[in-house]
């Protein structure tokens, strides 16, 4: 299992390291939201820890920014322990929540009940992995595309498009949003762009991409896949 522990304290994060280690995780390690996020988009994470405070991007924006994509476990850190603080860190996404100073031992214990809670009776594959509506099948692991159970090719940035809108079926996005979240730069004039795309992608999942099942545009909105 891999474990991400994102604080602005290193000797908070190297102390963590030590705990989760010995029970046999393996620990990616930020500093700030946008080195976590980067981390999330390159590596395989089962659970996040993610301190409030910190430079850059500070963990409530963060966590505004991972739940858009995925429903990877997290658990919120923070020296601040107000019942506002807990309630706002909840609704923004967070699982748990555990202030500081912390026993490390309290902190491994909320580690396992979270894993427990998110991976499946004998398995240890993560319910967030698979994202799946009908026949249209994402495993997010391997990467690995599936329509009807037939293996479908895509490119990196059709991959990241298609995985976007399945993950979160029957959202409406627009245009911006996707070259946004997508490409993680500002969106000037990218319509053409992302429909070009969205063409590909089609002819490549719809039995008929002129009627398709899964990849519907929303007149004047943007884009979605059909929740089925």
């Amino acid at each position: 299992m891999n474990i991400l522990v994102c604080d602005d304290d290193k000797e908070i994060v190297d102390a963590i390291e030590i705990y989760l280690v010995n029970e046999g995780y393996t620990v990616f390690k930020a500093y700030n939201g946008m080195e976590a996020i980067e981390v999330i988009d390159h590596q395989q994470i089962h659970l996040i820890i993610m301190d409030i405070m910190m430079p850059k991007m500070d963990g409530k924006r963060a966590t505004m920014r991972i739940r858009e994509e995925n429903n990877i476990p997290l658990i919120m850190l923070s020296a601040k322990s107000e019942d506002y603080d807990k309630i706002l860190g909840l609704n923004l996404g967070a699982d748990d929540y555990i202030t500081k100073p912390f026993n490390p031992l309290e902190l491994m214990a909320r580690v396992k009940s979270q894993l427990r809670r998110y991976t499946t009776l004998g398995s240890m594959e993560l319910r967030s992995n698979v994202f799946q509506t009908g026949g249209l099948m994402i495993e997010d692991d391997s990467k690995r595309v599936t329509v009807d159970g037939e293996d479908i090719h895509l490119t990196p940035v059709q991959y990241k498009i298609l995985r976007l809108l399945t993950a979160n079926a029957g959202r409406v996005f627009s245009i911006e949003e996707i070259y946004e979240k997508v490409w993680k730069e500002p969106a000037f004039n990218p319509e053409n762009t992302v429909t070009v795309h969205i063409r590909k992608i089609r002819e490549k999942i719809e039995i008929n991409p002129k009627e398709p099942t899964y990849l519907k545009v929303v007149w004047g909105v943007g884009y979605k896949v059909e929740k089925i």
